[in-house]
């Protein structure tokens, strides 16, 4: 199982490189940001920096979305940090929940994503592509062998579908092993459905994790409260799940959308930020369920579980009041029990 790290680009920038840099040299594989360009910083430029002080770790937004770049810019960013750091990005993308929604715009319909992955895909391979309306484009100075997957965000039935028929990666942004068992059966039997080899498209689950010293009442409550900010940010896609298909419908599962009844409304100014105030309606049982909370054996145990369920990669989102022993804890103790 390959292992990611999730970070906002809060300044100072030097920071977030500076806990990319202690990710890889603990194991992890990927570096993720949140991509919201009113709320921190250019994730674009960090991540230049980011390449040139790590020598593998790969990065990508978690998520961007079709709605803020262009989608020719975006390919050219991409690939621009391919051709100096060699085939080290990913384009992970979705809707665009605070990105859009921060500007006064709707999030992107799945159509729009759809045109967008294959243009920015096309573009990135040094492929031509169709911007609309008959103008195709294609990047002249992108060289043989230029890569750039691109990883799909969802949770919806349409969203999952889209993901299994055209995405190269699946992004689950919870660790909830009956949740995550069944959107990875959807995503890979609408692959199979395609008429694609379902194991092409990874499969990442993203969610926050917090290493306690021990399993006592005031560790796990000390490690809730830091992470129960996770379930009101999925709370705002829960919520236009419900809106779009009710309360209890068969093409989404209760275990999914019952625990939103008691939101009340939603600041994106503490989003993504523990002590979210937005986010008391979030129980114990949804912060356990959809966070990795624990001594390291629990996190072991769950993870193990998530890899059986045909997980590829876990992203940790180390937005608490211990990222530095977060990613020293799962470098010294879990990654390498989980990849024993």
């Amino acid at each position: 199982m390959d292992f990611g790290l999730v970070l906002q680009t809060d300044p100072p920038a030097s920071r977030v490189i500076s806990l990319m840099k202690r990710a890889e040299r603990n194991g992890f594989r990927y570096g993720w940001t949140f991509d919201s360009a009113v709320l921190w910083q250019e994730p674009f430029v960090i991540y230049s920096q980011i390449l040139a002080n790590t020598s593998k770790l790969k990065v990508g937004p978690m998520v961007t979305n079709p709605g803020t770049r262009t989608w020719e810019v975006t390919a050219s960013t991409f690939a621009t940090l391919n051709d100096m750091f060699g085939n080290r990005t990913v384009c992970g993308i979705g809707r665009g929940d605070s990105a859009m929604r921060v500007a006064g715009r709707k999030p992107n319909t799945l159509a729009r994503i759809s045109e967008a992955m294959k243009v920015i895909r096309a573009l990135g391979r040094g492929e031509a592509a169709d911007l609309g309306g008959g103008t195709v484009v294609k990047f002249p100075w992108i060289k043989p062998g230029a890569q750039l997957p691109v990883w799909m965000a969802a949770y919806g039935p349409k969203a999952l579908k889209m993901t299994g028929e055209e995405a190269d990666g699946f992004i689950l942004q919870l660790s909830d092993l009956y949740l995550t068992e069944y959107m990875v059966k959807a995503v890979k039997d609408a692959a199979v459905a395609a008429g694609r080899d379902p194991s092409e498209v990874t499969i990442c689950v993203a969610a926050p994790a917090y290493v306690t010293a021990d399993d006592s009442p005031e560790a796990l409550a000390h490690a809730r409260e830091q992470c129960r900010w996770f379930g009101g940010m999925v709370g705002n896609h829960v919520a236009d799940l419900v809106a779009k298909y009710g309360e209890h419908s068969a093409q989404v599962p209760d275990a999914l959308t019952d625990y939103i009844k008691a939101r009340q409304g939603y600041d994106y100014a503490h989003h993504g930020r523990s002590g979210n105030p937005d986010t008391q309606f979030v129980p114990d049982e949804i912060v356990d369920r959809f966070c990795v909370i624990g001594p390291a054996e629990k996190h072991i145990e769950k993870l193990t579980a998530l890899r059986a369920l045909g997980v590829d990669q876990f992203a940790v989102y180390d937005m608490h009041d211990a990222q530095e022993a977060t990613i020293d804890a799962y470098g010294t103790k879990v990654i390498p029990a989980v990849n024993s």
